[in-house]
């Protein structure tokens, strides 16, 4: 283990190698000490190895962060792949001649028939419905109802029922 006085010295004469190398080295190799060059030069390969150790230090840190950040990642992976799941669940429920039943019914009958059915079901038939046929269904339903199959439809976390609003 390097003391911190070593590190020092050693940093020291990293920056002095450094400064001989450039271009103005001859002038500062004329006024620097025989005794500071051989030092220096002595310890240029504890130097080498204190550099190269912290890189080191500093690539295992990195490492571990990005092995972190790839757990994160795996995770919301996985997470996505069950919504999608659920999601394909539910639209298979709908049948498409169901579907196309119900986008041939006035919305108001539609309205009705898909309140009283399952609410897997229901949703699944009004995603299937084109927009404009969806948006007039739904228009049709009780708001509480609509919003409990908007809900399912976007697979949003059911709510507490609580008919009563707090602001």
């Amino acid at each position: 283990m390097i003391s911190r006085k070593n590190m020092r010295r050693i940093v020291a004469c990293s920056l002095f190698l450094g400064a001989m190398a450039s271009g103005s080295a001859q002038a500062q190799e004329a006024n620097a000490s025989p005794k500071n060059s051989q030092y220096c030069s002595n310890i240029a390969d504890a130097a080498s190895d204190a550099r190269f150790a912290l890189q080191k230090q500093a690539l295992a840190g990195m490492e571990k962060e990005i092995e972190g950040r790839i757990k994160v990642l795996e995770a919301k992976r996985a997470e996505y792949e069950e919504w999608l799941r659920r999601r394909n669940e539910v639209l298979e429920k709908a049948d498409e001649t169901i579907v196309m039943i119900y986008a041939r019914m006035r919305p108001d009958a539609a309205a009705l028939q898909l309140m009283n059915m399952d609410e897997e079901i229901a949703a699944a038939v009004i995603a299937k419905l084109n927009p404009r046929a969806a948006s007039a269904v739904l228009n049709e339903m009780e708001p509480a109802r609509a919003a409990q199959l908007a809900n399912v439809i976007t697979d949003a976390p059911k709510r507490e029922k609580n008919p009563v609003r707090q602001n």
